[in-house]
């Protein structure tokens, strides 16, 4: 067991509303990952696109998209991650899976819905954070919107990678760049923000701006701009451990409570 971890970041566009042209084409990019390579992190309903067309591209947790990540997760013997649009019990979640070689997987359902696409009125937000293991690592994957919210982000001692996968338009890209960073730093945690690009059937555009950062807000690796990338970053456990100890801020941290 090694303390370093080594992330692969997919930044790619994506086929408006076309699940199999997705999956197809993930998952031939999977095929071109380095052997060290443990956690793989697709963007933000990296199946069809952010639409609020909830209702037609739904599936359930026994669907294509499901038995399409706990397939590839086995042959590349890697960790998925990636959002999808689920329908359970008549409700709609923009829902992350995080999923396992083994078929074990982990769950998280957005908690914050971004209204002014009025994805709150499609969707129903989810009420709580998932926290999973991988040997040594405790990482923390959230969506998107949820960036905004560093009370939603805050780290208790129970993380160390908080994870971002999103849909997040060019035109706020400062703001993408900016809260990564704050993210990383405030939580002495590193940070990972994968994004999309390309334009997509409402006319919004992005640029991708995928980044992995180090707990003193350094950039580790990043993507080159409207560029169809993967990058693959090795992450040390060892180094942040060291580096809390050194500076622990997170003994004079407020003490509220967090959902």
């Amino acid at each position: 067991m090694t303390n370093n971890l080594t992330v692969s970041c997919i930044q790619t566009e994506l086929a408006w509303k076309n699940v199999d042209k997705n999956l197809n084409q993930f998952a031939n990019k999977l095929d071109h990952l380095p052997a060290d390579s443990e956690l793989v992190i697709l963007p933000e309903m990296f199946t069809t696109g952010f639409t609020m067309d909830a209702v037609k591209m739904a599936e359930k947790m026994d669907g294509k998209s499901f038995n399409w990540m706990k397939e590839q997760s086995k042959r590349i013997e890697k960790i998925l991650i990636g959002s999808i649009i689920i329908e359970e019990n008549k409700k709609y979640y923009n829902r992350l899976i995080v999923m396992f070689p083994n078929g074990e997987y982990y769950t998280y359902d957005k908690g914050h819905l971004f209204r002014m696409e009025k994805e709150h009125e499609d969707y129903t937000k989810g009420e709580s954070k998932t926290i999973f293991k991988h040997n040594a690592w405790r990482i923390c994957p959230l969506i998107c919107y949820d960036l905004r919210f560093p009370v939603w982000s805050r780290n208790k001692n129970d993380y160390d990678l908080l994870i971002y996968i999103a849909s997040w338009p060019e035109s706020r890209r400062e703001v993408w760049k900016t809260l990564l960073k704050a993210r990383a730093i405030e939580n002495q945690s590193y940070v990972v923000g994968v994004n999309r690009i390309g334009g997509d059937g409402e006319g919004i555009t992005y640029s991708g701006d995928t980044m992995v950062i180090d707990p003193k807000g350094g950039i580790l690796g990043v993507t080159k701009e409207y560029k169809d990338e993967i990058i693959n970053v090795e992450i040390s456990l060892d180094d942040l451990e060291l580096f809390r100890e050194k500076f622990p801020v997170a003994l004079d941290a407020d003490n509220f409570k967090i959902l």
